[in-house]
């Protein structure tokens, strides 16, 4: 009988579930993907450049909040799961999964540069019968045209060698009611082996599989469906400005509309856009429809309302201080929550970022509280000074001229924070049951 093929080799070696899932990449979306698999009777190994992190997953130490440290300690225990650092390690995995930043320079291009890095030190080890997937958010074309071209420099053919797909990440950390393994996966081949072949390895391990016909559209799936969620927010940000000019609350304004059972979807304002994805896809869209010689005016417009946010809030700010006759120089100023959305450890692309680097700028002397975040992490885009969490109490909100809510984190006792704050400038909603002290909040 003639030797298999490494289509064949491999394609048995997932059904058996004896393929070793590779995670590039160990954050928000790497560890819960490692979940879905682990769970699904699949052994995984996760690589990250950093050692630290490698460090404490190899320990049982979970440095993600909704990733409980009792799942780490069951991975290893039962051999489910390592860490590497070591590049060489990859040769072991038979499906590797790049789940790396995509962020955008300072001109607000794509920065593939953390992919490309991963694909590089992949092809250094790809050998026959891998399937390598790219679950990072980028522009349609990607897989194509920057990640094909790398892998080829092995030697080796696609879809005879090895195999490629794209398969969007849809990850949302924190929420409790769609994990990594019940959000439905779009999966889009190189080609039909390559496209069998991730689905067969993802059909184990998430609800449902959503075949389509090229990596291109599911590219142009995940850019999409974060646009739509930016044009919408900006919609509700720029009606909040001109709906408190009218002196109209929008909040109200949405819970109405949203009574409709048809035709009508909620998006709710806020102090600026965050998250991995939502403040950044865009524009990798626009970016892309200037190579091909069109403006995107409708995406561009929305990036610069949602952009233009932590900018309206210090001015609500400003005005707010002006009317207790103090300027932000020198205010004592405390802004509650620096995630980028309730309940969760992660800021990146936080709006709060934005407003805590403006503050300072204006001269306020600014401090935090997130239950959530202890220590102010470093972000790619701001330059912060070293900050730890206040303690939330009576005392020291009374010691503030000002307390802007920036997330709204069930944990807070909103009526506690209203009664012992001066001024409260709540950019979320999130005192709509206060019901004493109103006098003294300011929505913006």
């Amino acid at each position: 009988m003639a030797n298999p093929s490494p289509f064949e080799r491999l394609e048995t070696c997932i059904r058996e579930k004896k393929a070793v899932v590779g995670i590039v990449g160990l954050g928000y979306v790497g560890l819960p993907l490692i979940h879905a698999f682990v769970s699904a009777g699949f052994r995984c190994l996760g690589f990250d450049v950093d050692q630290e992190k490698v460090d404490l997953l190899n320990q049982g130490q979970s440095y993600i909040g909704h990733i409980p440290s009792s799942w780490l300690e069951a991975w290893l225990s039962n051999n489910l799961f390592s860490a590497t650092s070591d590049p060489a390690d990859l040769a072991k995995a038979d499906a590797i999964l790049m789940c790396v930043p995509t962020p955008l320079t300072k001109a607000r291009d794509p920065d593939l540069s953390y992919v490309v890095s991963s694909t590089e030190t992949i092809a250094k080890v790809l050998r026959r019968g891998q399937l390598i997937i790219l679950e990072s958010t980028t522009y349609p074309g990607t897989t194509r045209d920057v990640i094909l071209p790398l892998l080829e420099k092995s030697g080796l053919q696609v879809g005879k060698d090895f195999f490629l797909a794209y398969s969007p990440e849809r990850e949302d950390p924190g929420n409790p009611d769609f994990s990594a393994s019940g959000i439905p996966k779009v999966v889009g081949g190189f080609d039909p082996p390559s496209c069998h072949l991730a689905i067969k390895l993802y059909e184990p391990a998430v609800k449902q599989i959503i075949p389509v016909s090229s990596c291109e559209v599911a590219e142009a799936c995940k850019i999409l469906e974060n646009t739509y969620r930016a044009v919408n927010i900006a919609l509700v940000n720029e009606l909040k400005v001109l709906y408190d000019r009218m002196g109209i609350d929008v909040w109200e304004v949405i819970d109405a509309a949203k009574t409709k059972p048809f035709g009508f979807s909620a998006f709710y304002p806020g102090p600026g856009l965050g998250g991995h994805c939502i403040p950044i896809d865009p524009f990798y869209l626009s970016w892309l429809a200037r190579k091909y010689g069109m403006s995107t005016r409708f995406v561009e417009l929305a990036g610069e309302i949602n952009s233009s946010m932590p900018e309206y809030v210090m001015q609500r700010l400003a005005h707010a201080l002006n009317d207790s006759s103090k300027p932000i120089r020198g205010s004592k100023v405390a802004v509650l929550g620096v995630a980028y959305k309730p309940d969760v450890d992660d800021s990146r692309e936080s709006p709060s970022y934005v407003l805590l680097g403006e503050l300072i700028k204006q001269g306020a002397e600014v401090s935090y509280n997130d239950p959530h975040i202890p220590t102010l992490l470093s972000s790619r885009s701001h330059d912060l000074p070293s900050m730890s969490s206040c303690d939330l109490n009576a005392e020291y909100l009374a010691a503030q001229d000002c307390v802007l809510i920036a997330t709204n984190h069930r944990d807070y006792d909103y009526q506690f924070i209203v009664d012992h704050s001066a001024l409260v400038i709540d950019t979320r909603n999130a005192t709509r049951d206060v019901t004493s002290g109103r006098e003294k909040i300011v929505k913006a």
